[in-house]
């Protein structure tokens, strides 16, 4: 069972606390952690995302944030987005390799694997921009298939049409480009 904060409206923890499949049922309000790992090749941006495991309760399948969870009951954004990392893709970071790039929410309501889903959630943004081989990933069985380079650009433009191959919140995606200053969805520097 996985207890977390039921958060307010800017991410703060308001005392309480909930089974996230309760939260995920009812649409409760609580606090996730993101890392995007980027890195600059031919002059695009590009990022690693992690595709969902089939047994994912939410978007299986699919192409997603490179890692990202729900901050447990009691901790804090960065100690949860190093151990997602962590726990997911093998990465072993200190938290001054993650820079805080900000925060948005994210609300909808679909149906997986025949039940509910409601999200609900204020979600804290890293980015990470070591060297990473994704050769050397050891991967989360339960939580991820594979991992896989895609231009920043490529992923934005692609999500506006089609959500059949990646289901990241396109606010987050937003977010990274205007943190790594891109303007354009394809965009070289």
């Amino acid at each position: 069972m996985e207890i977390i904060d039921i958060c307010d409206e800017h991410g703060n923890p308001t005392g309480e606390t909930v089974e996230r499949r309760i939260a995920h049922r009812d649409g409760i309000l609580h606090r996730t952690a993101h890392v995007w790992i980027v890195r600059r090749r031919g002059g695009v941006w590009e990022i690693l995302l992690q595709k969902r495991s089939m047994e994912k309760d939410s978007y299986p399948g699919l192409f997603d944030t490179s890692s990202a969870g729900h901050i447990p009951a009691g901790s804090d954004p960065v100690t949860s987005a190093l151990r997602e990392l962590e726990e997911e893709l093998g990465i072993r970071a200190d938290p001054e390799q993650l820079t805080p790039a900000g925060s948005f929410r994210i609300r909808y309501e679909d149906s997986f694997h025949g039940k509910p889903f409601r999200d609900n959630e204020f979600t804290f943004v890293y980015v990470y921009r070591d060297p990473v081989d994704e050769d050397s990933l050891v991967l989360q069985e339960s939580e991820v298939d594979a991992a896989e380079w895609f231009g920043l650009g490529e992923v934005r433009e692609e999500i506006r049409h089609s959500r059949a191959r990646f289901c990241m919140a396109s606010e987050g995606l937003d977010l990274l480009r205007a943190f790594l200053g891109e303007d354009a969805p394809d965009s070289v520097k």
